[in-house]
């Protein structure tokens, strides 16, 4: 197989990436490419497929493609931001932008609609997860509620990765893990549609066939590899939603095994052998046919810092540099990270930040640091909510560009008490993909081999006491200010009118 490569392309929120691997994991090459994301009223997020999406893909193939060299590439693998709802004609032209996951937050009204109509307790058990902004099915009923000539026209409902694969091989399926995300259109248990409810959730609509992630469904077809420069019949697997494929970048498909993505967002995936539904999770399939998932997803991380870094016109390197001579504690000063409502556990879109203990005495790099651990304090707070759910965690791994610099991965495990794991390629979702497509096609050679860890973030003691104090109070201010944060978000609206 030394002659084989495969490539992985993935389209992220803000930024896609693709490396071109050999077949035992070595990364070949790596490219990326920035993109906009679209905010077009208070609440809405949005992509456009074919101008971000085919866009970013056709030009990190032919970015990537000259480092093959000659080699002959085994499959394709592709993930993207999800769940996603991208509404398509019968020939899978998008009819309007694509609607994003959890950090779009329109379809409030439905989420409730829709809980009452099934009732929560049956949709969690059925499904797996609670109503809330990250499912798909409230946002179907929003589009026909709201935009009902766009849902007349609609025939097919793509998701990033289904969309890709649909422009590559002409194939309308969808993952089951991405199907899974669709509440209350799945059946978690049945692992099928919950096609009774689909019908009075997305009337009239013919949903996607189902596969998992590792099958291949198609090859590139003749137009596509002319657009893209991908040989023709080149084998193209399901793909999925990119944080699960970032988890199998990583080595996280055992039972136990946790991945902490530190992005934009912070997400969580935990491998589990049977369903554990839990209303302040989401319950999934896994990426592979025998497992289950718990996921978790903070609505800001990596966001926060970058506010932060163009507010006081720092750089990443300096504020770390910084951040790191501050005490456990920034001195004082204690933030909630909810810049953009939140997330798991506690599902409240109008939860806002707050930054509580400023004095003239605190400068930029206390304000760095309450900020990392603002975030770490956070990330406690889902493992504790995925420990209650039976999901006790055997080994955290952790990916994403947050991880590097070391003092916010030592920060989590300083508040966390355990330990992670950071293996030797931290590039991401692209990476899974291509070892997707290298398990799919049966060209990867040893993949449980192809990253392995390379260290080892130990929490120490000493700061792990001094945050469990810090920690309690972090718990007490979301309750204790909630109610004047919810006024904020009412105002915030209003005067975004």
């Amino acid at each position: 197989m030394s002659d084989v490569v495969l490539l992985g392309i993935d389209i992220g929120t803000s930024s896609s990436k693709g490396v071109l691997v050999s077949a035992d994991g070595r990364v070949l090459a790596r490219a990326g490419r920035p993109h906009e994301t679209s905010y077009p009223h208070p609440g809405w997020v949005e992509h456009d497929a074919e101008a971000v999406w085919w866009a970013d893909f056709t030009a990190l193939v032919r970015e990537l493609l000259p480092a093959a060299e000659g080699r002959t590439i085994g499959g394709l693998g592709v993930s993207g931001i999800g769940p996603v709802l991208l509404p398509a004609d019968g020939d899978g032209n998008p009819l309007r932008p694509a609607i994003l996951y959890g950090v779009d937050t329109r379809a409030t009204a439905e989420i409730a609609e829709l809980t009452e109509e099934f009732g929560a307790d049956e949709i969690l058990a059925r499904g797996g997860s609670a109503l809330s902004s990250q499912a798909v099915g409230p946002k179907v009923r929003w589009l026909a509620k709201h935009e009902p000539d766009v849902y007349r026209r609609t025939e097919k409902l793509l998701m990033c990765s289904s969309y890709l694969v649909h422009r590559l091989t002409g194939r309308y399926v969808l993952d089951h893990h991405s199907a899974s995300q669709c509440d209350p259109l799945y059946d978690l248990g049945a692992r099928d549609w919950a096609r009774d409810w689909a019908e009075r959730v997305a009337p009239g609509l013919e949903l996607p066939e189902l596969s998992w992630p590792t099958e291949v469904v198609g090859r590139v077809g003749a137009r596509a590899a002319a657009e893209t420069g991908l040989p023709e019949g080149l084998p193209v697997t399901t793909g999925t939603v990119d944080a699960w494929a970032e988890a199998t970048s990583v080595g996280v498909r055992a039972p136990g095994d946790v991945m902490l993505m530190y992005g934009t967002t912070m997400f969580f995936v935990q491998v589990l052998t049977d369903p554990r539904p839990h209303p302040v999770l989401w319950g999934t399939c896994g990426a592979f046919p025998d497992t289950y998932t718990l996921a978790a997803g903070m609505a800001t991380s990596g966001a926060v810092t970058e506010w932060l870094r163009d507010l006081v016109t720092g750089d990443f390197a300096q504020l770390v540099a910084e951040a790191a001579k501050a005490p456990a504690g920034s001195r004082g000063l204690l933030l909630l990270p909810y810049f953009a409502g939140e997330r798991t556990p506690i599902f409240d879109q109008d939860a806002r930040g707050v930054l509580a203990g400023l004095t003239t005495g605190h400068g930029r790099a206390e304000l760095y640091r309450a900020a990392l651990e603002g975030i770490g304090y956070g990330v406690r707070h889902n493992l504790e909510a995925m420990s209650a759910a039976g999901g006790t965690a055997g080994r955290l791994v952790a990916v994403g560009g947050g991880t590097q610099g070391g003092l916010w991965t030592q920060i989590v495990s300083d508040i966390t008490g355990q330990e992670q794991q950071i293996p030797a390629e931290t590039v991401g979702a692209a990476y899974g993909d291509a070892l997707l497509a290298g398990v799919g096609t049966g060209t990867a050679v040893d993949p449980d081999g192809w990253n392995p860890v390379t260290e080892t973030v130990r929490p120490n003691p000493v700061n792990t006491e001094r945050y469990d104090a810090f920690y309690r109070h972090y718990r007490e201010l979301y309750e204790s200010t909630v109610r004047i944060q919810h006024f904020l978000a009412e105002q915030q609206r209003a005067a975004d009118e």
